[in-house]
């Protein structure tokens, strides 16, 4: 499919106002195009950053049906835009990425037996709709193992770890919406993610992987470059690249990996910017918020390349309340604008840029 180029002063529907929805307002800002942000919630940080919103729900179908009239293209910052929604849309304006993209990543189980299908490794797992059928994967799998919703689960939320058969009734009960999915529990070494770009005439251009630590099941820093071999980098790469090609993707795709020893297992995708490409903004010619607004655009994709390393630090609650005292050289800090440090809310981030190594 190729995507004919938008000129400068198109507008850009988002639907989802927080702050990867700012984050694209910004960014299409810089290149000259609108914003128009579509968002349930009338305290929306990225209503701070456009004149343009609708403040309706995702299902209030006369709403959408303005909205999309009303832009060129629409996108989206969050994987759990309802099915009917993007359907809404996709009757009034191009929708990038496209639906495929947000119903295989919504579902854990569509999104494993996706993955599994282009050969690329996942842990093993098995579905589960019956705690009759629970005690079945426990015994296949093993113990421990992770219990998780299938829908509607991020930042540790949706998931429970089985480490005895006795626990398994419990688990069961605590999760909503079933049925749920059952993975094996996996020892890596390390975490890793990338982000990959493909635009509508199928070139690709990715970010090289971060390497990310999680706090409390909160995503806390992502450091570049990896501690990772170039062969296992490559692969991870080319990975995420299969994937977003199998899609028929345009715009920006996340893809989280475990890494044990050589062996690279793909945890989960994410059909939007990712948390784990911040550091891009301080250290990138072309930063993951541009990369995705050109390609959703029909413009040629920037250059992903690095020029220095960098680690990206998340600001949690009343973390981002003492960020005046964090602030020193080699620190490039961006607040989302949130109106409360809630426990657990992500309120901005920290680039803390290194000097690059000389090569002389």
């Amino acid at each position: 499919m190729t995507v004919e180029p938008l000129p400068p002063g198109s507008t850009i529907g988002i639907l989802g106002g927080g702050q990867l929805g700012r984050m694209l307002a910004l960014a299409a800002a810089r290149l000259g195009m609108k914003a128009h942000i579509y968002c349930p919630d009338p305290e929306s940080p990225a209503f701070d950053v456009t004149p343009r919103q609708t403040v309706a729900a995702y299902d209030d179908f006369a709403a959408l049906a303005r909205f999309a009239d009303s832009v060129d293209v629409v996108t989206y910052e969050f994987e759990n835009v309802p099915a009917e929604t993007a359907a809404a849309i996709a009757g009034h304006a191009p929708l990038r990425p496209g639906a495929r993209a947000l119903e295989i990543a919504q579902d854990r189980l569509k999104e494993k037996s996706f993955i599994g299908d282009l050969g690329l490794p996942v842990a093993p797992w098995r579905p589960v709709a019956s705690l009759g059928e629970l005690g079945a994967a426990l015994v296949a799998l093993g113990t421990p193992a992770v219990l998780k919703t299938t829908r509607l689960g991020y930042d540790g939320k949706g998931q429970r770890i089985i480490r005895d058969a006795s626990e398994a009734p419990a688990a069961f009960a605590a999760l909503e919406p079933k049925p749920l999915v059952l993975e094996a529990f996996i020892p890596f070494d390390r975490e890793i993610s990338v982000v990959v770009a493909r635009g509508g005439d199928g070139g690709v251009a990715a970010f090289e992987p971060a390497e990310n630590v999680h706090r409390n099941h909160i995503l806390h820093t992502s450091t570049v470059p990896a501690a990772i071999s170039p062969a296992l980098a490559a692969r991870a790469v080319e990975a995420a690249t299969r994937i977003a090609g199998a899609l028929d993707y345009i715009g920006v795709l996340g893809v989280e990996f475990f890494v044990s020893g050589d062996g690279l297992l793909v945890n989960e995708i994410a059909p939007r910017v990712h948390n784990s490409g911040h550091w891009t903004e301080a250290v990138c010619i072309t930063d993951q918020f541009e990369q995705h607004i050109r390609a959703i655009c029909g413009w040629p994709l920037g250059d992903p390349s690095r020029l220095a390393p960098v680690v990206m630090e998340n600001l949690i609650g009343e973390e981002a309340l003492g960020l005046a005292a964090r602030l020193g050289p080699g620190i490039r800090p961006h607040l989302y604008g949130k109106r409360e440090a809630r426990a657990g809310r992500k309120m901005g981030h920290l680039n803390h840029v290194r000097e690059p190594r000389s090569h002389g």
